[in-house]
């Protein structure tokens, strides 16, 4: 039996459910060519597969599985610098077009996961531009509205996911090529760590700083995409190995840095400013405490990517077409890979002794937070802008993008609803590497809260929880009960070691829990006795080579033992030692540390009348 997917969403979990009642993916394919027929935008393809040949890959599908297949029959698109055997590669340059041998490794991971590509998406020339319509082909239109840019490099990924015609498309992101078009598309935008992902069968906008990203309806979708597409690539000298565990809910407790007066910056679109200053209500209500920082070292080294020595490595990209052939270039990307020749192996060194400076200077601002939420773009960009000034509104696109690549960071955009003139409003969250689990599950909570539709095809955001997780093989789930909490002062002992939160719980009720004295950070001390009660714990995930490093850093009276779960399961985790308790406040009634901070009498000597 098939059903009928015209009326659809194509977030996976609801194609899943599709195909679990009898839609097969051939059905699917032929709706994707009936949705492209509809949108009717020759500017979102460079080249498209024939119907025929996607009808046939989608029946040689294995049986339906989605635990082994994860992405079974999930139609998607890739940005035409990234290899597919049997379809040129043109990087947006016919002239520099050439016939893969092989797909990209990206590419072949998430096919072998059960995905199905339709074609190959339009992009700013050599993946040189924000503005998304820097190509000798028809540019795509934006997909919520046709005065503005559809935002660039990977325009054409980003508005076949809006659309609704693909499920994701993959892109890739220098300067925010894999952000900027999912703000204006009002979808997600997933940059990940740097090497995440293999660059083996992507042509190279700046190796150094290159990443494949994935364009999605939803932080669930392009979470899954991630997790498949991710693995170290013995091929790619760029490639490191990142975690990718499973997307859980974020901590109740975490503190977002913001660019401060000095450094926030919206060139005059105050309806820009307003929608930030509504995203940013929007996390502090789900618990995030927002913190202004001077975000001078990341814009001083946002500037150096297309002001400094980095341009030289775009040039050499392309060198001996511009060489020979010049005018096969679009003429404002021949304008800024041209000027690459002006810089010299001196002035490279320099550079990057001053990103390193840079660096170092951003590196206690880091350590403040843990993320940074910037404005995805700075102020929205017309068409007609564009006419006027072909360089400018490109270069203002860039002012809280270029910095991340350049300070390994990773990052996620993710729309927070309508602006007050209905153009499309999104935040992007940016995190140090290897943190970008803790990114996709804020955003996750940030766009299920804020953003009422997909993309632009008016389906509602699916209300989806993360499930619970458990430690990973070679992670030891650990409970924490005082300061190590999010938001307290001594989580960072747990997340410089890549500890991740996987969810709250409670102790059975055969604890005591005591403000402890002494120590420069207070703390609490949780006994088991009886009487006792419940208390609130965070149970994270600690990878087990720390542990130990972990261990001789607990102080006495405090110990790590096994802790009982109200749900019957134990757990490592701290512990008091009994004569540690000796003068200590009996705060039980509280029922956790985090309530006791919060509502602990503030005046000397003034006892609280909860019960203990």
């Amino acid at each position: 039996m098939s059903g009928d997917p015209e009326g659809l969403s194509f977030d996976i979990a609801t194609l899943h459910a599709a195909f679990a009642a009898g839609t097969t993916a051939a059905d699917v394919i032929a709706e994707v060519y009936r949705r492209i027929a509809t949108v009717g935008d020759p500017g979102i393809f460079i080249h498209l597969r024939p119907l025929e040949e996607c009808l046939a890959e989608a029946s040689a599908l294995p049986d339906f599985d989605p635990l082994a297949y994860p992405l079974w029959g999930i139609p998607f698109a890739l940005k035409d610098n990234i290899d597919l055997a049997g379809t040129a590669t043109t990087a947006g340059c016919p002239a520099y077009a050439y016939e893969p041998d092989a797909v990209a490794v990206a590419v072949a991971v998430v096919r072998a996961a059960g995905a199905l590509p339709v074609g190959k998406t339009n992009l700013d020339q050599f993946a040189t531009g924000l503005v998304g319509i820097r190509s000798p082909y028809p540019p795509p239109r934006n997909a919520l509205d046709d005065a503005l840019v559809p935002g660039g490099s990977s325009s054409g990924s980003a508005v076949a996911v809006a659309h609704g015609i693909v499920s994701f498309a993959l892109g890739t992101d220098t300067a925010g090529s894999g952000r900027v078009p999912a703000a204006f598309n009002n979808i997600v935008g997933l940059k990940p760590t740097l090497g995440a992902i293999s660059g083996t069968g992507v042509v190279p906008a700046c190796r150094t700083v290159d990443t494949v990203s994935v364009f999605a309806l939803t932080m669930f979708d392009a979470w899954r995409v991630f997790r498949t597409a991710a693995g170290h690539d013995a091929a790619d000298a760029f490639s490191r190995s990142i975690a990718v565990p499973p997307l859980v809910a974020p901590p109740p407790s975490i503190t977002i840095g913001v660019p401060n007066a000095m450094t926030r910056e919206f060139f005059g679109d105050t309806v820009q400013a307003a929608s930030f200053d509504a995203a940013l209500e929007r996390l502090a209500a789900l618990g995030a405490q927002i913190v202004e920082l001077d975000f001078s070292p990341f814009l001083e080294a946002a500037s150096l990517l297309y002001g400094g020595a980095w341009v030289a490595e775009r040039l050499g990209v392309v060198e001996t077409l511009m060489r020979n052939r010049p005018e096969a270039l679009h003429p404002v990307t021949r304008q800024v890979i041209g000027s690459g020749a002006r810089h010299t192996a001196v002035g490279a060194f320099r550079d990057a002794y001053r990103l390193a400076e840079l660096r170092r200077k951003a590196a206690p601002l880091l350590a403040r937070v843990d993320l940074l939420c910037v404005p995805s773009v700075p102020a929205l960009c017309t068409l007609a802008d564009l006419e006027a000034d072909p360089v400018g509104p490109n270069s203002r696109l860039g002012t809280y993008t270029n910095f991340v690549n350049l300070m390994d960071l990773c990052a996620v955009t993710v729309p927070t609803g309508p602006r007050m003139d209905a153009l499309p409003g999104s935040v992007t969250l940016i995190a140090e590497a290897g943190r970008d689990l803790l990114a996709a599950a804020v955003g996750w909570r940030l766009h299920a809260a804020a953003a009422p539709y997909l993309g632009a095809t008016r389906h509602p955001v699916p209300a989806t929880t993360p499930p619970p997780a458990g430690p990973l093989p070679g992670e030891t789930a650990l409970a924490v009960a005082g300061a190590h909490m999010s938001g307290l002062p001594l989580n960072r002992e747990l997340t410089s070691r890549d500890g991740r939160y996987l969810y709250s719980a409670t102790t059975g009720p055969a604890y005591r829990l005591f403000a402890l004295t002494g120590g420069t950070t207070p703390r609490p001390g949780m006994l088991r006795c009886s009487p006792g009660a419940e208390i609130e714990l965070e149970i994270w995930a600690l990878p087990s080579a720390c542990l130990g490093d972990f261990l001789v850093s607990v102080p006495p009276p405090l110990s790590i033992g096994t802790i009982a779960l109200s749900d019957g399961s134990t757990v490592k985790g701290f512990l008091v030692e009994h004569a540690g308790t000796d003068g200590a406040q009996d705060i039980t009634g509280y029922g956790g540390w985090r309530a006791y901070l919060r509502d602990r009498p503030q005046a000397p000597g003034k006892r609280s009348a909860r019960p203990t």
